[in-house]
């Protein structure tokens, strides 16, 4: 942990190098999925990409986790960019030749998704010392606008691929790599920040280093068991999220979807807004149960009818509920988890909680499809739950929302009932609190509620920064 707390605008800058980045990842995710499905016509060879982002993700893990307890971090985050880039500029090219096979794509896919981990854990990992224990939550949720800009993504990405092409947006994407590799290289950041805390031996095997990240959250029940929670919350969002764009299309045109998923970003987005200014309560683990309940809840509510209005409310409260879930999460996780496995005890955690997505990707189609002719006109639930949700096309995958949203409300309810987990928040933190004084971030002098306009509140920084700087909302 730094021995003072860095100023906001650097850790702002970072990560909005970062998101830049993303942006474009996310752009030629879109297009280069787009360009599988148009070429080939399979759904099957389209879904596959989604498979080579997840599962590579899951099998890097451990080995980023210890990488990132014994390497220079900034470091770590500049290679695996670096690698992603080549990949895209490879793709790039062979898109200028009219050479691009579907093959090239899940390679380009896996070896992205692998860098990629290796860039989140070492990212995640070095955030504690970057921003302070004071401002974790708030940038905790700022990192979730990251998934609000996935979802807008194919709404740019339409419309750049039209008037650039492919090729075009690469090129883009390659430009929002060289936008965060110089944040990261331009901003000054103390050793202490990128620097692992502990003293792991270089020479230590990588899976005994990786090992140690699960003993750590084995001696530590409550960690542990959120772990499990989020595993499991993540199974069933992954299956509403395979599902959402069936259930819509089955009652409602390719425009409305795509304004529908507008909505259901703008409530994630909100979300992460939230968590960004405010930064969660201070018993963190009621921000997860209650953000499962309501979003549990949302999802019922998904099946209750045919309804683009309904469908138009509730998939902005879901998603509103992710950020809170997902940042209150992390927070607790970095807080209670000693810095020196820090990125061990990270990768375990997302090797546990994102080993369930592909299990969902894959099981949510044929669930569906065996689902949905029970509730035709004549199926065999017509005349019991068809009565209440209605029967007919896509009403088997309403029945499957519904179920999957119970799942989430009692998934709340059992990690409240779970004394461990309920009692999280009581774990020892690990990380010392933010410094006063003299070596305190202006922001952190002058304290949350201090107002700009008074001179009593404004910190005595030798630059003149104002003591209540916060992050723009608008960022």
């Amino acid at each position: 942990m730094a021995d003072r707390t860095l100023p906001t605008h650097r850790w702002v800058a970072i990560w909005l190098g970062q998101l830049v980045s993303l942006i474009g990842s996310s752009l030629t995710a879109f297009v280069l999925g787009v360009w599988v499905y148009q070429r080939t016509g399979s759904v099957t060879q389209f879904s596959m990409i989604f498979l080579a982002a997840t599962l590579p993700a899951v099998l890097v893990a451990p080995f980023a986790g210890a990488l990132a307890d014994r390497r220079d971090r900034r470091r770590l985050m500049l290679a695996s960019d670096t690698l992603a880039a080549v990949g895209t500029a490879v793709l790039a090219a062979l898109v200028a030749a009219d050479a691009l096979q579907v093959w090239h794509i899940y390679l380009a896919t896996v070896l992205s998704a692998g860098a990629s981990t290796v860039h989140q854990v070492a990212y995640q990992a070095m955030t504690p010392a970057l921003v302070g224990k004071r401002n974790l939550g708030r940038f905790n949720g700022l990192m979730q606008v990251s998934r609000a800009v996935q979802i807008a993504a194919p709404l740019v990405a339409g419309v750049l691929v039209v008037t650039i092409g492919v090729g075009g947006v690469m090129v883009v994407d390659l430009g929002t790599f060289v936008v965060a590799a110089g944040t990261l290289l331009l901003v000054r950041l103390p050793a202490e920040v990128t620097r692992p805390a502990g003293d792991a031996p270089a020479d230590e095997p990588v899976l005994r280093g990786a090992a140690a990240g699960w003993h750590h959250l084995r001696q530590r029940p409550g960690l542990l068991r959120l772990m499990l929670v989020f595993g499991a919350f993540n199974f069933l969002f992954g299956i509403a999220g395979v599902l959402v764009q069936p259930l819509i299309l089955s009652f409602a045109s390719a425009d409305t979807l795509g304004v529908l998923m507008f909505a259901g970003g703008a409530g994630l987005f909100a979300g992460s807004l939230l968590m960004g200014a405010w930064g969660g309560p201070a018993r963190r683990i009621t921000a997860v149960c209650g953000g499962l309940a309501i979003g549990g809840v949302a999802l019922v509510l998904h099946a209750a009818a045919p309804s683009v209005w309904l469908i138009g409310v509730v998939a902005p409260l879901f998603l509103f509920t992710l950020p809170i879930v997902n940042s209150s999460t992390m927070t607790l996780i970095q807080t209670k988890t000693e810095p020196a496995v820090l990125g061990r005890v990270l990768a375990t955690a997302r090797v546990i909680g994102d080993a369930s997505i592909p299990v969902a990707y894959v099981l949510a189609g044929p669930i569906a499809d065996g689902v949905e002719p029970l509730l035709r006109a004549d199926g065999a639930l017509a005349g019991s739950v068809g009565s209440v949700i209605g029967t007919g096309d896509g009403r088997g995958v309403a029945l499957v929302f519904a179920v999957t949203g119970a799942l989430m409300v009692l998934l709340a309810g059992s990690a409240w009932a779970w004394p461990a987990l309920r009692g999280v928040d009581d774990l020892p933190d690990a990380l010392p609190d933010d410094p006063v004084g003299p070596d305190a971030d202006p922001a952190d002098r002058a304290g949350p509620d201090a107002d700009p306009a008074d001179p009593a509140d404004r910190a005595g920084s030798a630059d003149g920064t104002a003591g209540s700087e916060t992050v723009p909302a608008n960022r």
